[in-house]
């Protein structure tokens, strides 16, 4: 028999002394995160079908009738109460299964962008010319966390879970901001816990603030007359908003590099023989946080009446509807972190890859393809950039999760036509399916551990600290039917 040297046997001795330490240390596997798993695979038909019928409804803001009735119809014929026309908005709804706590909610959208209509292939090509389509992917949104919601939903009715589970349907995120009147009707109040998602070109766990924002629209009067004939009667509207948008442009040399400014001139005169008594412009101011927001937006508000003056016309502003940036909460992004990594990363087929690939030549971007792998949880910034979501004010309001799960290919321009061909499909779908799972697994974890729903809540009044929440919506109504479509 051969004797073991004393350094190797330090070395055998070690090796098998730390199996135990090891087993100790690994977490023990869920059986109801394997089962929130089984239930999203169970149902990926028919939810894979759901997404695509809303893809096809191509509705904007506020006219997601179609889309609205697909999802709370599917909820109900899932055993959900459902309520719908909720704060006011005909295609907002509720969804809800269960009683007592802890109550965790979860969001959901479905309206498309005007003029992103496309077909599924990797090249630009309108499905129907100057449609609206789904640039953001807020068909693969509304469903996949509907899919999470009834993955909960079962462990719920065979007793292996406790609380309720509420699904919010939320309409106009892309213009108006339909959660603002959501939480003005009082609709989160009792929530302890809000889980929300957006399609992306990578999966991670979200904990970047993007940008607060207002918007708001000016309308500029003056007196018609013959701009030939007699101009010296006229008191020309489009002056005004010509003068002020050569304003906004010059302040931007002055403005914080945070800061973004954006206008859409709606009306500036019918026809070049009239001087133009009405002209209209939407305004959108945007920084990384509400207080930088302010100030800006006040500056911009006095020089349309700057405008107004130069062009001797009546002028007035009308508020639209502005948001927060997201307050965002650590703690419940960190055990989201765990249950990504639990899953890891989505596989793809060599012709997903392809399609990813032809893609990215047709927009100019590197044609690396499809990007998933779960990286650790980042930093959030100081100042985060991008872009903006009404999710911010929800996150203002309750505690909130948020996840990215990829959909389309990396360098991929939002809002635009490439989003809207993956998201159709299987990339789409593949995305959707995962963030169900993510999004449902750590739902378990909350329904599971008080200790964790607690930990959410703290962090969350710790950076909330005194501020007291304020929505920025008018009085009155949603703008439903109003000359802001």
């Amino acid at each position: 028999m051969k004797k073991l040297y004393p350094s190797l046997l330090l070395i055998t001795i070690g090796i098998w002394s730390s199996i135990p330490l090891q087993a100790q240390k690994k977490e023990k596997p869920n059986p109801l995160k394997n089962e929130v798993i089984q239930s999203v695979d169970s149902r990926f038909e028919a939810l894979t079908d759901l997404s695509d019928k809303i893809w096809s409804f191509e509705e904007i803001a506020f006219q997601e009738t179609q889309s609205a009735a697909a999802l709370s119809d599917y909820a109900e014929s899932l055993g959900f109460k459902v309520t719908r026309g909720v704060g006011e908005i005909p295609t907002a709804f509720v969804a809800e299964y269960g009683s007592g706590s802890p109550v965790i909610g979860i969001l959901g959208e479905f309206d498309a962008l005007p003029g992103l209509s496309q077909n599924k292939v990797p090249y630009k090509s309108p499905l129907h010319e100057d449609a609206p389509g789904h640039g953001c992917g807020h068909n693969l949104f509304g469903v996949a966390s509907l899919g999470a919601a009834a993955a909960i939903k079962d462990l719920i009715e065979e007793g292996k879970i406790k609380g309720t589970v509420r699904f919010y349907g939320t309409p106009a995120e892309e213009k108006f901001f339909g959660k603002l009147w959501m939480i003005r009707a009082g609709l989160f109040e009792d929530v302890d816990v809000v889980m929300d998602w957006h399609p992306a070109a990578e999966t991670k766990a979200a904990v970047q603030k993007g940008l607060a924002l207002v918007d708001f629209q000016v309308e500029f009067r003056g007196q018609a007359a013959h701009a030939a004939a007699d101009p010296w009667n006229g008191r020309s509207a489009s002056d005004a908003l010509e003068l002020y948008t050569t304003g906004i442009n010059y302040y931007r040399e002055h403005i914080k590099p945070t800061v973004r400014i954006h206008y859409h001139i709606q009306d500036a005169g019918q026809v070049v023989n009239v001087v133009p008594d009405y002209s209209r412009i939407w305004v959108r101011v945007r920084d990384s946080s509400r207080e930088g927001l302010m100030p800006v937006y006040e500056q911009v508000m006095k020089m349309a009446e700057g405008a107004a003056i130069m062009a001797n016309v009546d002028y007035e502003v009308n508020l639209i509807s502005g948001i927060h940036e997201v307050l965002v909460n650590r703690t419940g992004s960190a055990a989201l972190q765990k249950n990504l990594e639990t899953l890891g990363s989505i596989s793809y087929t060599e012709e997903e890859q392809e399609f990813a690939k032809k893609i990215q030549e047709a927009t100019g971007k590197p044609q690396i393809g499809l990007v998933s792998e779960i990286e650790p949880m980042e930093e959030t910034a100081e100042h985060s950039m991008g872009g903006s979501t009404d999710v911010g004010d929800v996150s203002y309001v309750v505690p909130t999760i948020r996840l990215s799960a990829t959909t389309a290919p990396n360098g991929t321009p939002w809002h635009s036509w490439a989003v809207v061909a993956a998201g159709g499909m299987s990339i789409g779908h593949k995305g959707m399916a995962y963030a169900a799972k993510a999004l449902s697994m750590t739902m378990v974890d909350l329904f599971q551990n008080p200790e964790l729903v607690e930990a959410v809540k703290a962090d969350f009044k710790e950076h909330l600290g005194d501020y007291v929440y304020k929505g920025m919506v008018p009085p009155g109504p949603p703008p439903i039917k109003s000359n802001l479509q």
